[in-house]
């Protein structure tokens, strides 16, 4: 065996430890709760209200994802991208859904509910079950994942990038002129690092910028229910 194979078979034994040893370490399942949000909608400003009360709830990822399909209506949302609307587009079929709106509060890929009114975030929390699948950490500088059953054989690995905590935001023109409107959580940016199918696997994870918090995801394709979530 040449110097590089053995370099590489260790380098892959070293991930695969790595990724096995998360069972004692890891933290308890996170309940993933995104909200689907525009500074150009009027409907939107108590969802994001009602995220701010529960973000800092034990057990609890909150994530603003904000859409850009209201900027023609007079502003551009200034958090709005288009790989978070596609995104959202992704649940709507299997939510049983014609096509996007807002706000909409999806928990765990699975459950969703508008989330404008009071308590209904909370109430989707409790009734959703918690995401049961491998062991996820963020440990080393690596995304380590453990091995466990990959519903379909694969499932994505996300990597999410958000401000912790809560923003003002002025809005100018549109639906929302002259409110600021608050944000929690809100998500600057979403990247596929690979794929989990089932064996226990290891990702670099990348530098982040900006002071921004590090969020992994690891979800069944095209929408489908998150099996497993860690933050830094």
């Amino acid at each position: 065996m040449s110097n590089r194979s053995k370099l590489a078979v260790l380098s892959s034994l070293g991930a695969v430890a790595l990724a096995a040893s998360l069972g004692a370490a890891a933290a308890q399942p996170l309940t993933v709760v995104e909200l689907f949000t525009s500074q150009g909608c009027s409907s939107c400003p108590p969802a994001n209200a009602n995220l701010i009360k529960v973000k800092d709830q034990p057990g609890v990822l909150a994530l603003s994802f904000n859409v850009t399909y209201w900027d023609y209506l007079g502003w551009k949302d200034t958090f709005g991208k288009q790989e978070f609307t596609q995104r959202q587009v992704s649940y709507e079929p299997p939510l049983g859904h014609d096509g996007p709106f807002t706000p909409q509060v999806v928990v765990n890929g699975h459950a969703d509910v508008v989330g404008a009114a009071p308590g209904e975030i909370e109430h989707l929390i409790k009734a959703t079950a918690k995401t049961g699948g491998p062991a996820l950490s963020l440990v080393g500088g690596k995304v380590a994942i453990g091995a466990g059953a990959a519903p379909g054989g694969k499932a994505d690995v996300w990597l999410v990038r958000y401000a912790k905590g809560v923003v003002q935001v002025p809005v100018a023109r549109g639906e929302n002129t002259g409110r600021t409107l608050p944000h929690a959580n809100v998500v600057h940016g979403l990247t596929k690092l690979g794929s989990w199918t089932g064996g226990a696997t290891a990702y670099p994870l990348p530098a982040t910028q900006g002071g921004l918090s590090t969020a992994v995801l690891v979800q069944s394709p095209g929408g489908g229910p998150i099996l497993a979530a860690a933050t830094n």
